[in-house]
């Protein structure tokens, strides 16, 4: 673990004996069962695990979309029961979470209009996004006229402005090209060292869970259940060449692969 997180206090997401059930009584199914781990401060945690585990299942439970049926999820020790303030999503389908008739510089604002900012303030937070998420040129541009990646830049930012202190990310780079998935995976590193955030990424990739993880979660069998969490302790900062050439990369990567893939 980094020095970084070995200075942690409390872990920042609790996650405890959480369980989730759908239906009731015969037809009855329980997707997540007695799940137990935490994110600390500062940390990148990455939940990998096989198709259909029930990883975007407990992503919203996670967020507050969908109640839990026993256990807990905390942040700071408070439990989560609704959709926290600190806390903002990424998606996987960043198409359909942008609106195509607002420009990206509306799109980013969007969910800021509750917050009822000086317009100062709103301003230079959307231009911090924008700038953090390098898209200061396409502000007045929308999004049919981006690519994918620059698409997901824009969710990104928008998430970036709103100031969470806890960032989840749903598959939030499976739907761009290799060298984009490289390019959104070291600005999420970035974002992490810029902005301080917590950030937890749901992912099938077990390279991409590698390379940006402090710790991944690895779940297993059905109803899903921790298998594992392991320390990544990679050297600091990581690069795209030298860090994926490393031996320790390679271990981790199959120790990881071998837990998901192993029979239940």
């Amino acid at each position: 673990m980094t020095v970084r997180n070995a200075a942690a206090a409390l872990p920042r997401l609790e996650v405890t004996a959480l369980s989730k059930t759908y239906g009731s009584g015969a037809s009855a199914k329980c997707v997540i069962e007695d799940l137990t781990f935490t994110v600390n401060t500062g940390e990148v945690v990455c939940i990998v695990g096989p198709s259909g585990v029930g990883k975007t299942t407990l992503l919203k439970c996670l967020a507050g979309l969908q109640p839990v049926t026993s256990g807990a999820a905390a942040i700071d020790g408070r439990q989560i029961d609704g959709p926290p303030a600190e806390m903002a999503l990424v998606f996987q389908d960043y198409s359909r979470s942008l609106m195509p008739w607002l420009t990206v510089r509306k799109n980013i604002r969007l969910p800021l209009r509750h917050l009822r900012l000086p317009a100062a303030e709103l301003n230079q937070r959307i231009d911090t996004a924008l700038d953090a998420v390098g898209l200061t040129h396409a502000a007045s541009q929308y999004p049919w006229q981006l690519s994918g990646g620059m698409q997901q830049r824009v969710a990104i930012a928008r998430a970036l402005a709103y100031r969470p202190e806890i960032l989840i990310m749903d598959e939030p780079f499976a739907s761009v090209d290799a060298q984009t998935r490289f390019e959104l995976e070291d600005l999420c590193l970035k974002i992490r060292d810029d902005f301080g955030m917590t950030i937890l990424v749901v992912t099938h990739d077990i390279d991409e869970a590698v390379y940006l993880s402090d710790r991944v979660v690895v779940l297993g069998a059905k109803p899903a259940r921790v298998l594992d969490v392991v320390d990544i302790d990679l050297p600091a900062p990581r690069d795209q060449i030298s860090s994926r050439a490393l031996k320790e990369f390679a271990d981790q990567r199959t120790n990881v692969l071998s837990m998901i893939r192993k029979p239940a």
